[in-house]
């Protein structure tokens, strides 16, 4: 948090110094005030009604002046505040682009939103407004302090009872409340979890009529969020009244004190006047921390949780002596590779593999048997543990990840499309796409008689995650934006899954056209989709248990032939 204020230090120091004048400014007010009622308490006849409105005019200024200076500080902060914020959610976005993929598998979507918006807002809002608060509290109290004690030194003693205790109080209560604040924050991400994705799955929840068991498990986490919130306003509530309640008893002993020293004559009822001020101001500040404390370990819980994703380990950088992967044919190998998601689990035992420029390999087997892991090792979204992968014959780990990544063409069994026209998702790959072009890939992937039906064509938009269109269109889209983009390797993961049979075989057929001189890697579970592929892999449990052609493995009568005969059965 010092780093993103450090950057704005100027302004923060002018900030300070309009504090210290403002509060400097309404210090003096209390003084003129016991001036006044100096002049007024000589008795009747001898008022000094002159020097009595000098003063309550220059107090008048003073407090106007002090008004206008806390206007112009909280301007400043409520901009400073909207700088930091806006600051604070790039960075945190940026260091999302640049986290491994492991970090979103092992993380709720709703959750790292919440740090995005929830999070930064509480961190916002504390800037903007509890920031100046303890700022001008801080002058305030000090400046109070020693006025108090120019006016009375004995008098100000009865600060050395209350002050301690307001310390030793606050300090108490801070070890329960901010742990506190912290699970509230956890938990209003957990729920922001919940809610994304149930949200995302709404269709399947009303197919299923599970909507009753959804909303019990909403109400245990909503209760869980409810108490949270309770347990944490409860205590950090309960300081201010607390608080307030020792600075009363510090009024009161000022009070009975300054009786006694005004009967001796120790004190003048002006200067007693004057320091009751003083300690109103010294006491108020404190009393006002403690109202805004819970707001504060609020803040300070939201910036844990910002920042701990912020200080994510980022994906590993490329190594120094990397280079660019240039005139990509299209050959890959697996040499001996070993790979687990967790230490002591791996999934893909000694794969060896080669896959010839322009070829079409298939990867087909159970669930759970590797298959999308592949995908992600082609992509170094993870690194291989042992063994190396080569692309035209160059160690992939020996390349920059966004030339590797470029060389590849994805289309993803969950399709991905965002809020924009038809023309800018197809075109989104490929940068100053012609409509001629675009128009190729999607008759290409027969969807330009969909599109053209629609009442804008190619320029209608696309709600956002393609509400307004089926799955199945939303497929023929990302397929139309894979093909219209210029790779020499493509992936498929079960990308025609939700297209029927008779409109799949036309999109193989035109795929197959235009992946011409291209290596592709398709994953499949309806096997009749890839009995042209040139080399088909079969997994099983990580381990290459056959590889050949479909001709060859269905005469061969091992795996892949008992998964073929189990679909036409």
């Amino acid at each position: 948090m010092l780093a993103y204020m450090g950057q704005y230090k100027f302004v923060i120091l002018g900030v300070l110094i309009l504090c210290f004048a403002s509060n400097m400014l309404a210090l003096w007010g209390p003084n003129l005030a016991g001036k006044a009622i100096s002049e007024a308490a000589a008795g009747q006849g001898k008022v000094n009604f002159s020097r009595v409105y000098y003063y309550a005019s220059r107090m008048l200024l003073v407090y106007l002046g002090s008004a206008i200076l806390t206007v112009l500080i909280n301007v400043i902060m409520v901009t400073l505040s909207k700088w930091i914020s806006r600051k604070m959610r790039r960075d945190i976005f940026e260091k999302l682009m640049k986290l491994p993929v492991g970090f979103f598998d092992r993380n709720q979507a709703g959750d790292i939103i919440s740090r995005v918006s929830y999070d930064v807002d509480v961190i916002g809002t504390c800037l903007a407004t509890d920031v100046v608060q303890i700022l001008t509290s801080v002058v305030t109290v000090l400046g109070s302090l020693v006025m108090m004690v120019t006016i009375s030194p004995l008098l100000s003693l009865t600060v050395l009872i209350t002050v301690p205790m307001a310390i030793t109080y606050t300090t108490r209560i801070r070890t329960f409340t901010q742990p506190r604040f912290s699970k509230r924050s956890k938990n209003y991400g957990k729920m922001n979890g919940f809610v994304e994705e149930m949200l995302s799955g709404q269709k399947t929840i009303l197919a299923y009529a599970y909507e009753d068991q959804v909303e019990d498990r909403f109400k245990a986490i909503n209760d869980e969020v409810a108490f949270s919130y309770y347990d944490a306003e409860y205590y950090g509530c309960s300081m201010g009244p607390s608080v307030n309640l020792i600075n009363n008893l510090g009024l009161c002993l000022v009070a009975m004190f300054g009786s006694l020293l005004y009967m001796k004559e120790m004190i003048s009822l002006g200067q007693i006047s004057s320091f009751v001020l003083y300690s109103r101001k010294f006491s108020g500040p404190i009393n006002e921390i403690a109202n805004i404390v819970n707001e504060l370990y609020s803040a300070l819980s939201a910036a844990e949780r910002v920042f701990h994703l912020l200080d994510q380990e980022e994906e590993v950088a490329d190594a120094a002596d990397v280079q660019e992967l240039t005139d990509v044919k299209g050959k890959v190998e697996f040499e001996h590779v070993y790979f687990g998601y967790e230490e002591g689990k791996t999934i893909i035992h000694d794969l060896n593999l080669t896959a010839d420029a322009g070829k079409l390999i298939a990867i087909v087997g159970p669930t759970g048997a590797g298959k999308t892991t592949i995908i992600n090792l082609l992509m170094r979204f993870y690194d291989v543990n042992e063994g190396k992968i080569l692309v035209d014959e160059k160690e992939i780990r020996s390349l920059t990840r966004e030339s590797l990544r470029g060389a590849y063409a994805m289309v993803l069994q969950d399709t991905w499309v965002f809020r924009g026209t038809i023309f800018d998702n197809i075109a989104y790959g490929k940068e100053n796409a012609t409509r001629e072009e675009v128009e190729r890939v999607a008759k290409a992937a027969r969807i330009h008689n969909f599109i053209m039906r629609l009442p804008q064509g190619y320029d209608t938009v696309i709600t956002e995650d393609g509400g307004n269109i089926s799955k199945g269109q939303k497929q023929l889209l990302t397929i139309a934006r894979a093909m219209l983009y210029d790779a020499k390797m493509l992936i498929l993961d079960e990308a025609t899954s939700n297209v029927d049979t008779g409109t799949e075989r036309e999109i193989q057929k035109a795929m197959r056209e235009l992946m011409k001189e291209k290596t592709c890697f398709v994953i499949a579970h309806r096997l009749s989709t890839i009995r042209n592929a040139d080399r088909i892999l079969v997994l099983n449990h990580g381990d290459v248990v056959e590889q050949g052609d479909h001709d060859f493995l269905m005469e061969e009568q091992g795996f892949y032939y008992k998964l073929y005969a189990s679909q036409f059965e």
